[in-house]
């Protein structure tokens, strides 16, 4: 895998996504592409074809803001996919390649053991970098070095858990992308997704669309093998001094079905494991 060329091949994924009817064009001749052609984009962003082309192939990598801008407009980007887009563009100081070990700050370490409620910290490439009893009462996978795009796309038992598995994926592999940005150069990130990319068509195929959703908590329905299907919010909250990690919870309104259920999961006996055995990588940083 190569990811040498963010912002050409960022583009390239989301002209595609555009047809020419939603970019106000009306399509004349044979079509050989999916989406806009290189010089339609260009012209309806006010620049040369020669120019966007440059973009592309990778031969101009830090166009001004102005062009991203007018770019995001033709791609129908979002306010986070624009962003992400100019983020790539922005000059970036020179950074250490080796990879940098993920410490989960004893603070939050502490928090995970008194909070009444399935949580666990995630990291930049969404590794289970702590967690407490409760979270893995919900799901197996969610312990220490586990991590949760291998989980939700290999492993039938974690995939079970999710009535709405395909909209899951969508928004998990959109936050990866986010949370990721430009570190691809790490040999963590790099084998996770040759990993994903060879064993599952559909990561291969959400990877392919550069999709950008920041990580945010949202309602989960979960259909959990021993009390049944709940519906929880599922909370992800920026840890302080911990760069990219997130502490991730899961609670339900008290009083209902489903938060009865949530309260339930911590009288249940202890977990013996799961159909799949990774090794731990998490706060290891390799690969």
């Amino acid at each position: 895998m190569s990811e040498g060329n963010l912002i050409g091949d960022f583009l390239r994924a989301r002209r595609a996504l555009v047809s020419p009817e939603e970019a106000g064009l009306r399509p004349q001749g044979i079509r050989r592409v999916a989406g806009l052609r290189r010089e339609e984009v260009a012209l309806l962003a006010g620049i040369s074809s020669d120019y966007y082309l440059r973009l592309e192939q990778g031969r101009d990598r830090h166009p001004s803001v102005p062009v991203l801008e007018s770019l995001a407009r033709v791609l129908r980007l979002d306010e986070e996919s624009a962003d992400y887009l100019i983020g790539l563009a922005t000059p970036k100081p020179a950074r250490s390649k080796r990879p940098r070990r993920e410490v989960v700050p004893s603070g939050v370490r502490q928090l995970l053991e008194v909070l009444g409620l399935p949580a666990f910290v995630e990291g930049r490439y969404f590794d289970v970098l702590a967690a407490n009893p409760l979270a893995e009462a919900l799901s197996p996978c969610l312990r220490v070095g586990r991590n949760r795009l291998r989980d939700v796309f290999l492993d039938p038992a974690e995939r079970a858990l999710f009535p709405d598995w395909e909209t899951a994926t969508v928004r998990l592999v959109a936050g990866f992308r986010e949370s990721v940005g430009d570190h691809t150069d790490d040999p963590r990130y790099v084998h996770l997704v040759d990993e994903l990319s060879q064993s599952s068509e559909k990561f291969r195929q959400l990877w392919a669309r550069h999709d950008v959703h920041t990580r945010e908590g949202e309602p989960t329905r979960i259909e959990h093998p021993q009390v049944g299907e709940m519906t929880v919010r599922r909370e992800k909250l920026a840890i302080g001094g911990a760069k990219s990690q997130m502490l991730v919870v899961y609670h339900a309104k008290p009083d209902t079905p489903s938060g009865d259920k949530l309260t339930l999961l911590g009288h249940l006996p202890p977990t013996t494991g799961t159909s799949m055995v990774v090794h731990d990588q998490g706060s290891k940083g390799r690969p």
